[in-house]
């Protein structure tokens, strides 16, 4: 990705504040006049890396996704697919149409390469995506031409926004993988504003972790990512084959699939997502075997923890349920008057 200084981010939230001072940050160049980046009023500077502002460093426990989302930047994206996976899981998680982000300040966390991202500003939103890979990249490349988009590289607990700012705070997908679930719950929670909505899921104990996926992951944690992700990726493209010819209704290929679904560490969405083709199927297998196989820190929850958690972080119209990838959730940040009212 080149992105030149005349196409760097064309739009900063009014939300943006510095880390250390929370001072709001603006656009300036830096002392060759080449390359922009943005400064506080005590000095404090962030650069811009291929078009994006960021604020840790390049490499961090994150760093797989950053390379999984890089190489598979669009497949995930209902623009991409021609589907509706990808809105109807947000839809679900919103508890309400897409159009109920219309006009709204949406913070994003852990975005990813943007499926979710390119959803919410086509629904009217104005976005603060942020990630702690580099997946941002990608992200940026598949949303940079909509208006009222932001995107960063920042870690969730440090993050370069004012508080109590926006009206959804969305994470899903991510909050298993960081390195203390109830820490970044806890995270997300400082910046829905009074009245606003925290939407989230999590893996919950029903989480498919087979023995043999159990013990690939282990072996391949102990490689560098860019290695991990390659072997990832070739027992992907070598297992798929076999699991390919248990695609259909014959008796004898079904009995292959319920076989390699207890001894293949591949992911199969044959049967999850029947209406994507079989090249996108695969695809989709490729990028999350890697997911699977890869993921520094995977934590399980139940709907009881996800629901004392938010209820300990003050939320209110709690709605946590079994759903998607295990545990769905959705609150509501209260008002002064719902205060009032427990009082």
């Amino acid at each position: 990705m080149n992105v030149s200084s005349t196409e760097e981010m064309r739009y900063l939230p009014p939300e943006l504040r510095c880390i250390s001072h929370q001072a709001p940050l603006l656009l300036e160049s830096d002392d060759t006049g080449s390359a922009r980046l943005l400064a506080c009023t005590q000095g404090c500077r962030v650069p811009f890396v291929n078009g994006v502002p960021r604020f840790v460093p390049a490499h961090n426990y994150a760093a797989g996704f950053g390379l999984q989302w890089k190489a598979f930047r669009k497949t995930q994206l209902d623009s991409y697919t021609g589907t509706t996976v990808s809105r109807d899981r947000l839809a679900r998680c919103l508890g309400a149409a897409l159009d109920v982000l219309s006009g709204k300040t949406v913070l994003e966390v852990g975005c990813g390469a943007g499926r979710f991202t390119e959803l919410m500003l086509a629904a009217g939103a104005r976005v603060c995506a942020c990630d702690l890979s580099n997946a941002v990249e990608a992200n940026y490349e598949n949303c940079c031409q909509s208006p009222n988009y932001f995107v960063c590289q920042a870690d969730v607990r440090q993050l370069p926004l004012a508080r109590k700012s926006f009206d959804f705070v969305v994470c899903l997908g991510v909050i298993q993988h960081t390195p203390n679930p109830e820490e970044t719950i806890t995270a997300l929670a400082q910046y829905v504003k009074p009245g606003g909505s925290l939407v989230i899921d999590h893996y919950g104990y029903d989480y498919p972790m087979t023995g043999p996926r159990r013990v690939v992951r282990q072996l391949l944690l102990h490689l560098p990512p860019r290695t991990a992700k390659a072997v990832a990726l070739a027992i992907g493209r070598l297992l798929l084959p076999l699991h390919k010819l248990g695609w259909n209704d014959k008796r004898g290929r079904w009995r292959l699939r319920k076989l390699l679904t207890r001894i293949s560490p591949v992911v199969d969405y044959y049967e999850t997502y029947p209406q994507l083709s079989r090249k996108l199927l695969a695809e989709w297998s490729l990028l999350d075997t890697h997911d699977t196989l890869t993921d520094y820190y995977k934590h399980l929850r139940s709907v009881e923890e996800i629901r004392e958690c938010l209820a300990a972080c003050g939320f209110v119209n709690l709605e946590v349920y079994h759903g998607g990838n295990g545990v769905e959730a959705r609150a509501r940040a209260p008002l002064s008057s719902d205060r009032r009212k427990c009082a």
